[in-house]
């Protein structure tokens, strides 16, 4: 489980692509981090399988290459990553689960006084306007939406502290819905009850 905060903009150090998956590696300075760790990747959930002094590495599985951006990194790229949410901490962005629902591209980068409103496009069947939604691991809140993109408003904080601000027209990004929205679809189309009980046993 995470919030969508990154914690570290890192670099790129190698990525192997082969027919089973890939490996990534990328230097990361989380001193408490052990092997068996989750850690979000531009928002995909990986475990971590070695770790050489503050060098990291990961390994993808098929599946989640052809779901995500990540087999597009290549050596140099800039990657988001967030370590998994201690039972401790505040949820300063909201519930990510780390697991990618699809891949956006971007459509229009335009600035606004302080503010960057990035457009997206893609299915907003699950994204509301003031609701939250996690780009690229990113905790963001959607400013505005139609059937077929999205906007979200980004402050300076956000476009220092992320792989965002290195946005392109056309780049792909990771999306991951709110998972609040995807349950109550389930529980409407099984016509189950949300109930106090149901809501934490699930973790709410």
């Amino acid at each position: 489980m995470f919030t969508g905060i990154v914690e570290k903009v890192s670099k790129v150090e190698k990525i192997d692509l082969d027919i089973e998956g890939a490996r990534l590696f990328f230097h990361a300075p989380f001193s408490d981090t052990k092997i068996g760790d989750s850690i979000a990747v531009n928002g995909a959930c990986l475990s971590v399988v070695n770790i050489k002094e503050d060098l990291f590495e990961v390994e993808i599985m098929n599946e989640t290459l052809n779901k995500t951006n990540l087999k597009n990194l290549k050596h140099g790229d800039l990657i988001n990553l967030e370590r998994a949410l201690k039972v401790s901490s505040r949820l300063d962005g909201h519930i990510v689960q780390g697991h990618i629902d699809s891949k956006s591209k971007v459509l229009s980068i335009k600035q606004e006084g302080f503010s960057c409103k990035i457009e997206f496009e893609g299915d907003t069947y699950y994204i509301v306007q003031k609701g939250s939604i996690t780009v690229n691991g990113v905790s963001l809140t959607v400013c505005a939406s139609n059937k077929n993109s999205f906007i979200v408003s980004l402050i300076p904080q956000t476009l220092e502290s992320t792989n965002l601000q290195n946005l392109k027209v056309g780049d792909i990004v990771n999306i991951e819905y709110d998972i609040i929205g995807k349950y109550i679809e389930k529980f409407i189309i099984e016509k189950k009850e949300i109930t106090l009980e149901f809501l934490q046993e699930n973790g709410f």
